[in-house]
């Protein structure tokens, strides 16, 4: 595992002064000093391009799991290396949106993920990362970063009750802190008055002609407590069928999906359907 470097970082953004708690490696910081170099040229008009032309220059990374469950404190965790569904389709998100605006600074590059990762754009401890996806859409959709279109796209409503971490205290080492236990039950209540949209399995395939390439697609699911398991984004590939580009599982690696998302899915044991967000920064 790479050596990691703990720092406190003053990041200017525009007119705005933010402290940052930041972790990274040397290694990672080179890393994105690559990316920025691979992704030029990389912009398209439609966004939606453009994230899937950035998603694929990852491809062959490691999956890694619970990369950000670093230290005993919250912070901004930069890992190029090694990444879990989550932080590939965070990570994608903010190059591209510095690739359209024109940035390629380290500073604007850890702004933009802490606006995407936690609860309206601000790290304030273990409970304001955005850890149950289907509130990453929502609160990423508050921001404007993107748009829920499952309702367009024949989602339906659904209510489920969500309480995974907290009935499942010992899987998070952070929740061994009872202020952070009781922050995450309360963002579970405040969860469980929402209801959430969900295009169901069996109706993807006759709806995939409104899914677009760039679409962030999150895996729906019928374990309890559980509102998301997986997440990607949707590519159209050269069979022009929507597939999965994503850090999977099963590869351990980012990869689009050989089988269409449809038929993938038939394969995801507990898989119920899909929620799906179009990205508009």
């Amino acid at each position: 595992m790479l050596k990691k470097i703990w720092l406190t970082t003053i990041v200017i953004i525009g007119q705005f002064l933010t402290a940052q708690q930041i972790t990274f490696s040397q290694e990672d910081k080179q890393a994105f000093e690559d990316k920025t170099i691979a992704i030029d040229g990389l912009l398209e008009n439609d966004f939606g391009k453009t994230m899937v032309a950035i998603g694929k220059t990852f491809m062959g990374t490691p999956y890694v799991a619970k990369t950000l469950e670093v230290g005993e404190i919250e912070t901004l965790v930069i890992n190029l290396h090694g990444l879990d569904c989550t932080t590939f389709v965070e990570n994608v998100l903010a190059f591209s949106i510095l690739l359209k605006k024109g940035q390629s600074d380290f500073g604007n590059f850890t702004q933009a993920l802490e606006t995407i990762r936690y609860k309206d754009g601000k790290l304030d401890g273990y409970a304001s990362r955005l850890h149950y996806f289907s509130e990453w859409i929502a609160n990423n959709e508050k921001k404007g970063l993107l748009k829920d279109i499952t309702s367009e796209i024949g989602g339906i409503e659904i209510t489920k009750d969500i309480n995974f971490m907290s009935t499942h205290r010992d899987l998070y080492p952070f929740l061994k802190d009872d202020g952070n236990f009781q922050k995450i039950q309360a963002s579970e209540n405040y969860l469980n008055d929402q209801s959430i949209c969900v295009l169901p399995q069996d109706q993807i395939e006759s709806n995939e002609h409104l899914i677009q390439s760039g679409d962030i697609i999150a895996l729906a699911t019928s374990i309890n407590g559980l509102d998301v398991t997986h997440t990607g984004i949707a590519t159209r590939e050269n069979d022009g069928r929507i597939h999965l580009l994503h850090a999977s599982t099963g590869s351990m690696e980012v990869e689009v999906t050989e089988l269409p998302l449809s038929e993938y899915l038939k394969k995801v044991k507990k898989n119920t359907g899909i929620m799906v967000a179009r990205p508009n920064p």
